[in-house]
């Protein structure tokens, strides 16, 4: 029986049937190759659920990158794991560990005491006492080195890291965006003074992130709706442009004209909001 040269098996290679069966692991392994090098040392795929594939980025710029790299990656992950069945892709925004991080931390996790060889328990109960021991002495080693528990779901982190995890923090982060979102588009003239008082510890940088955001969103969707031609049914594009206004301007409503409201959004997108409105109505 011949062997085959390395580079043939490591270029038929596909994985096991345990990594097949777990689609996230199979598109984490052939990230690199999906996005390129670069993309990948800035991004990892974080969960697939109902069709949705979650890739943590490293800012709201990569997440831009790779908005643009959507639909090839939706085709990439259909040729290598068609059982996934990922249909679309979205981003979060956080931290990205690299290789020499991973490893460091790897280093630094507490062993605890070296145990001598036991043999095998007598009986499950034993089994079990024997477990619940472990897990306490590793939990008592991290509490000495300084580790503590997240108090959101009880993951231990090293002494140098912050209150919560890093999968905690961006759901607090993308929670603390939503509520803020959600108060610009209903009360945009508020500024960061009136925000502030409705978000706790809301800091003015935080804000005006979240707020650059909001405003590049609504732009998208009023953009959308200028090379439609149309609104939907509900023509909500209307209070979407108002908040948009009101909150680019920086200005109170009573300070917004309509010559405010045409510069902001520009003449097509203007008439198109407003003058067939009127029009629709008058006739009607």
């Amino acid at each position: 029986m011949s062997l085959r040269t390395l580079v043939s098996a490591i270029g038929s290679w596909t994985p096991a049937v345990e990594l097949s069966e777990d689609p996230l692991l199979a598109i984490l392994a052939a990230w690199p190759s999906i996005v390129g090098t670069d993309i990948a040392k800035n991004s990892r795929p974080l969960t697939v659920t109902r069709g949705a594939l979650v890739v943590l980025t490293r800012s709201s710029a990569w997440s831009q990158q790779l908005g643009f790299l959507s639909e090839r990656i939706i085709s990439a992950i259909a040729e290598r794991t068609p059982s996934a069945g990922v249909g679309r892709v979205t981003f979060r925004v956080g931290k990205i560990a690299t290789k020499a991080a991973w490893a460091a931390r790897r280093e630094a996790l507490p062993r605890g005491p070296v145990r001598k060889s036991r043999g095998q328990s007598a009986s499950l109960a034993e089994a079990f006492e024997r477990f619940r021991d472990d897990v306490q002495a590793a939990q008592d080693a991290k509490r000495t080195l300084g580790w503590k528990e997240c108090p959101q779901c009880g993951a231990w982190l090293s002494g140098e890291r912050a209150m919560l995890c890093a999968p905690c923090e961006n759901a607090r982060e993308t929670s603390r965006s939503r509520q803020v979102s959600r108060v610009l588009f209903e009360a945009p003239w508020l500024g960061y003074a009136g925000v502030a008082k409705i978000v706790a510890d809301l800091s003015s940088d935080e804000y005006e992130a979240i707020r650059k955001r909001t405003l590049l969103r609504w732009w998208d969707l009023l953009s959308r709706t200028r090379r439609a031609g149309k609104l939907s049914v509900r023509e909500s594009e209307r209070l979407f442009a108002s908040s948009y206004v009101l909150l680019k301007s920086q200005l109170a409503p009573e300070q917004i004209t309509p010559s405010t409201v045409r510069n902001l959004l520009g003449d097509e997108l203007h008439d198109l909001l407003y003058e067939k409105g009127i029009s629709h109505q008058q006739h009607g």
